[in-house]
Formats: C-alpha cells, sequence, structure tokens
C-alpha cells in the first residue's frame, strides 16, 4: 500500500527533517495514514484529449505520474491520449517522457522504473475532436485494451483543448457512446470558459446540453492552491480571524498576481485575451470570493461542494461592475537596459495593440460584513518578481501615534503568499531594540510548511485531479459562479475597447504603471517601502523548533 509520505525534496533554506516521535506536531501529522482504498478507483478510464499540446504534456500527465506514483491511480487504470496528430504510442511516450521525469524527479523518485510502469498504461489514439465516428473508434480501442472488458467502467474525460472544439467534443462524446453505461462519467473542462459573458453562456448552454452540470469540472488550478485551500480551514476554525474578519477592522485587501517575464514569442496567443481574462476574472476573483464569503452551513462532506460555492456566489453577486476610473491598465515596454523587448516587438503580436498586460482594478463587496471595503486586485507580466498573494490590512491602532510621540506606526497586516513558496505572516508592530521604546514592524511567522516538511503536498493540477475521481466538486467552478464573474467584468471589457483605450508602457522588469500605485494609495492601502519579509534561515527554524521541543 502507498502512503503519502513520499520524501520531498528539500529546498537549502528548509527546516531540517526531524524524528516524528521527538516532535509532537509531526507526530500528530505523520500518524494520519491514508488508506488507499479511500481514494484509488479500480476500472478507471481516463481520456485525455488533447494529449499532443502544451498543457497535457506540462500539466495533465505528469499529475497523473503523481497520481500513480502515490497509489491513487491502480496499474490498471487505462489512460488514453486522443488527439488530431497522426503518432504511434512510442512516438506519445517519447514527448511525455521529459515532463514525467521532471515530475519524478521532483517526487525524490530515483528509479525511472515508475515512469516506465506508468507509461504502460498510456496509450495514443489519433482521431477527430467533434467527430461521433472517431469517438466510436475510441470507445472500441479502449474496450479492445486488456484481456476481458471490465464488468463496471468509470470514465474521466480531460479537455486540454482550445474552447472553440468544447460544444462539438462533448456532443461527440454523448452521441459516440462515451458516457460509460456501468459507472460514472466525468468531463474536466480548461478555461477560458469564454472571451464574454454571451460566449461564456452559450458555452455552458452548449455543455449542459449534453452533460447535466453535476458531470462538469471546470478546473481553475488556483483552487487547489494548498494556501487557497487553506483559507476556509484558517477563517472558520480560528476565532482570532473570525473576530476581525470585516469591516470594522480591515482598511483593505490586496489580491496580486506578478510575472517576471512577457509572453515570450506567444503574445499572438496571450493577445486575444489579455491580463484581465487570462488571470483576473478567473484565478484573482476565485481567491476574493474565498477571503469574503460568509460560512457555509458545512465545510466538509457530501453536501459541502454546493454550500460552499452557493456562498461564492453570493459573493460575487454583492459585487458591482468593474469601472473604468478605479481601472488602471498597462503594457510593458522594453527593459530599461535594453535586455528584453517589449510586448509590442514580439513579432507574434499585432502592431499597434492595445492588450493590456497589466491590470489592476477596485471591487466593493456590498454587504454589511465588507461595505466600503476596497478590493484591489492587480495582475501582471514582466513586472519585478513572480509573486501571487493576498494582504489584509488592518485598520490602525487607535491614537498609536500619540502614545509614541509622534512615531510611525505601521498598519499590521496579514500576508498569505499562494507562490513561489507557500507562507502567512502577520505584520506587527513591537519594540525596537535598544534603550529607546519606539516602534518598529516585525512579523509573527504562521508559515506551516517547516511544521510539516515530510507531508505529501500535491500540485495543483494533481490535488484537482484526484477531487475529480472522488467526485468532489467544491475547488471547481461552477456555471452561475462564471456567469456572475463575468458580469463584474464584462461591462469594463466592452468600455475599454469602445473607447480605445491605450495601455500606460511600462519598463519591462519595473512594478507596473506608477498610477497603480496612485490609485492603492488613494483608496486606502498604505505600502510600508521600507519592510522587506524575509524567510527565517534554516538555523533559525532548527534554533526555534529545538526550542520549542524543550519546552514541551
Amino acid at each position: 500500500m502507498h502512503h503519502l509520505e513520499k520524501k520531498q525534496k528539500m529546498d537549502p533554506d528548509k527546516l531540517p527533517q526531524q524524528s516524528p516521535d521527538k516532535h509532537p506536531v509531526l507526530k500528530s501529522v505523520k500518524s494520519i495514514r491514508y488508506n488507499k482504498l479511500d481514494f484509488c478507483l479500480d476500472e478507471l478510464e481516463i481520456v485525455v484529449v488533447g494529449a499532443s499540446g502544451d498543457l497535457a504534456k506540462k500539466k495533465t500527465y505528469p499529475a497523473l505520474l503523481d497520481l500513480f506514483a502515490n497509489g491513487f491511480i491502480a496499474d490498471n487504470t487505462k489512460i488514453v491520449g486522443f488527439a488530431r496528430s497522426q503518432m504511434s504510442d512510442e512516438d506519445f511516450h517519447s514527448k511525455l517522457r521529459p515532463f514525467l521525469d521532471k515530475m519524478a524527479s521532483s517526487l525524490n523518485l530515483h528509479s525511472s522504473s515508475t515512469v516506465d510502469n506508468f507509461l504502460q498504461m498510456c496509450r495514443y489514439k489519433q482521431g477527430q475532436y467533434g467527430s461521433i465516428d472517431s469517438m466510436v473508434e475510441l470507445m472500441g480501442f479502449l474496450s479492445e485494451w486488456g484481456a476481458a472488458p471490465a464488468e463496471k467502467v468509470n470514465r474521466l474525460f480531460y479537455f486540454a483543448i482550445p474552447p472553440t472544439v468544447f460544444l462539438q467534443t462533448a456532443a461527440a462524446i454523448k452521441a459516440g457512446g462515451g458516457v460509460s453505461p456501468t459507472g460514472w462519467t466525468r468531463l474536466i473542462v480548461e478555461k477560458p470558459f469564454g472571451h464574454d459573458l454571451a460566449s461564456a453562456q452559450e458555452l455552458a448552454a452548449g455543455l449542459n446540453a449534453h452533460f447535466d452540470e453535476s458531470y462538469i469540472y471546470r478546473i481553475d488550478h488556483y483552487l487547489g492552491k494548498e494556501m487557497v485551500q487553506n483559507l476556509l480551514v484558517m477563517r472558520f476554525s480560528n476565532i482570532m480571524w473570525e473576530s476581525i474578519w470585516n469591516r470594522t477592522t480591515v482598511q483593505s485587501v490586496l489580491i496580486t498576481f506578478k510575472e517576471p517575464f512577457g509572453t515570450q514569442g506567444r503574445g499572438g496567443y496571450f493577445d486575444g485575451s489579455g491580463i484581465i481574462r487570462d488571470i483576473m476574472q478567473n484565478h484573482l476573483m476565485q481567491v476574493l470570493t474565498l477571503v469574503a464569503m460568509e460560512p457555509p452551513v458545512l465545510c466538509t462532506g457530501e453536501a459541502s461542494p454546493n454550500l460552499v460555492r452557493d456562498e461564492k456566489v453570493k459573493v460575487l453577486r454583492s459585487i458591482p461592475p468593474a469601472r473604468l476610473e478605479d481601472t488602471v491598465v498597462g503594457q510593458y515596454a522594453a527593459a530599461a537596459d535594453g535586455s528584453e523587448a517589449g510586448y509590442l516587438e514580439d513579432p507574434t503580436v499585432p502592431a499597434g495593440s492595445r492588450t493590456p498586460t497589466f491590470a489592476q482594478t477596485v471591487l466593493y463587496v456590498q454587504n454589511p460584513r465588507w461595505e466600503g471595503v476596497p478590493f484591489v486586485l492587480k495582475a501582471g507580466k514582466a513586472l519585478n518578481e513572480r509573486k501571487a498573494e493576498i494582504r489584509l490590512q488592518l485598520r490602525s491602532a487607535p491614537a498609536a501615534r500619540f502614545l509614541f510621540g509622534g512615531a510611525a506606526c505601521p498598519e499590521n497586516e496579514l500576508v498569505i503568499r499562494l507562490q513561489p513558496e507557500q507562507a502567512m505572516y502577520l505584520k506587527t508592530n513591537v519594540k525596537t531594540p535598544g534603550l529607546r521604546t519606539l516602534p518598529t514592524q516585525s512579523e509573527l511567522d504562521l508559515s506551516y510548511s517547516q511544521r510539516f516538511p515530510d507531508t505529501y503536498n500535491p500540485d495543483a493540477y494533481t490535488r484537482l485531479i484526484l477531487e475529480a475521481l472522488r467526485g468532489s466538486q467544491a475547488t471547481f467552478v461552477r456555471e452561475d459562479e462564471l456567469r456572475e464573474s463575468w458580469k463584474i467584468f464584462d461591462p469594463l471589457l466592452k468600455e475599454l475597447e469602445e473607447k480605445q483605450v491605450v495601455p500606460t508602457p511600462y519598463d519591462y522588469g519595473s512594478r507596473g504603471p506608477p498610477e497603480a500605485d496612485a490609485t492603492r494609495l488613494r483608496v486606502g492601502y498604505q505600502w510600508n517601502s521600507d519592510y522587506v519579509w524575509t524567510r527565517p534561515s534554516a538555523e533559525a527554524k532548527a534554533e526555534a523548533a529545538a526550542a520549542g521541543e524543550s519546552k514541551l
């Protein structure tokens, strides 16, 4: 039996592994045993539609390898790649192997046998996405695979294809015998879920014409991130957070996505969507709903998926459409030193494109908990760092400045970092070391990666595919969530186009347009440029852990 304690490759600055018998927290976590039978499904067929594309090779198949290596899918699972390209199984395997080897390395699998065993489960079938005949052939291919057909078959389709072929592919699956007559059938559908409100509704109606909503799993990989999934537990199991999680204490909320690279020759693809459609309307809005939602009736259990999503929809319905006057759009130009080209210099980008590579907008949740609190969403490419995080900035302590002779008392701020490293810390004021009684800013480090260094923590795609196999839709996007989110951004996108708004240029590798900083300041977010958070060193963590043990 596989357990979820597979040793993870540790970064040099992470806490050295400790014996679970000597560390009570680790001991309690490592005492958890995940029964393979609770998760692992036999008689499983997985069809990766669009298997020859980048998404399937870089994300879908490595995630399936992770599930196999950790015992979540059995070795009799049939995984078939379905795409229009003509190739043999051997050619297909050679295209997958570099990405599988990379995943195997990250899982600390020193032997190639796991990858070899996984590839024995993977085959390839050429066909046309919208063709009923191709789907009939695919089903025949699956039924002939193996010694004898299984009595019960559960079937998962993963749509790693453009949305332009979603509907005809779904229709072909339904008409071509793709729905399992003896088990369940589920469809994982990748974004983008439409280009605007009208196309999103058309796409949803088209899919629902062939499959009920219970069959459809719209994947947004941000919902599979560990720190995003931690939000509900952190908020609703700790009274200290729930008591301050409101307009009385919170001054502003900032949700940020930053990438340090540009479109890198894929500008032609990106130009059709832009940063608002690509990141803000989906990823950042999903995070916002989890930050702002009310407690659901249940967070776990069979009924919880719709209970959680019901509360998320209520948040979305409380947000008026984004306004142009509260929005800054930008487009990266060449780096100041000439080392990187600008967006318009990408040969795949149309000349004179007005597509934003940076956007920031301010939204307001009009309900009793959040009335008047600005939620600032910021996303951009070719910025100064890679980072995705949530910041809840709290209001200033009453009269603090007067109590300490006019000394600055920066606002407290809870920071939840989603990537690249997972972290959570609370910026708080403490006495400056020394002889004077003056406040200075430090932090309470609430991160738990060093607490649980040897715990299985899959990436977002692995986690979400497993959730789909288990039939849990809590971490997938429901149709009404999608519709309400588009209602918030559709008017802004149309206004940007109708008024032919030219994005503000910003240097490659900079913080983005200065106007964005001014907007955040105007709505009440205070940025302390003197404060830099640094993750504690391995030595400091080890000393802290040892000190903690001595007191227990």
